[in-house]
């Protein structure tokens, strides 16, 4: 039907500019596109990767065809391992939310937040000094199940909550 244009490889830096814009505009479907198009000249291109992956988790639920699956068959393409374990973390912990707003059962949420912290975990001892998102990111996790109620284990999963008390009131 139409043929794509291919963009310049001189291109690429103020085309993913663009797809960072685009996601900040809350339009992730633009920011994947772009992505798409850095893709095909530069399958390898990391940043692109990176900005793919964000921007199809910012999909998920918004009534599009992107599920999990769209988002993790890219980690593997990723360079560090640090990006691989962090952004499979992120991966979890933005599917649980859209889990969450489509009403999942509690313990499924639970389940998908409980694996997004692992990942955050795991991604924090690989991470630069200074570089706090796989901390901040495992936090906002735990405060998330501490917040709603809806969310928690299966009965026969259940176990101390005392993890998550900090002095940070419920809404």
């Amino acid at each position: 039907m139409f043929q794509l244009k291919t963009i310049s490889q001189s291109g690429i830096p103020r085309a993913l500019e663009r797809a960072d814009r685009y996601r900040l505009l809350n339009e992730p479907r633009e920011a994947e596109s772009i992505c798409r198009d850095v893709l095909r000249i530069d399958a390898d291109h990391q940043v692109a990767l990176r900005t793919m992956i964000l921007a199809l988790t910012e999909q998920f639920g918004a009534g599009v065809q992107v599920n999990i699956t769209h988002a993790q068959e890219l980690l593997p393409r990723l360079q560090s391992e640090f990006d691989r374990t962090y952004l499979a973390g992120v991966i979890c912990e933005r599917w649980a939310k859209c889990q969450f707003r489509d009403d999942a059962p509690g313990n499924v949420v639970y389940d998908w937040f409980i694996q997004a912290m692992g990942w955050f975990e795991r991604a924090e001892p690989l991470s630069e000094p200074g570089d706090e998102d796989a901390r901040l990111r495992w936090n906002a996790c735990a405060r998330m199940i501490k917040r709603y109620g809806t969310v928690h284990p299966r009965a026969e999963d259940t176990v101390s909550d005392d993890w998550l008390q900090d002095d940070v009131p419920v809404r």
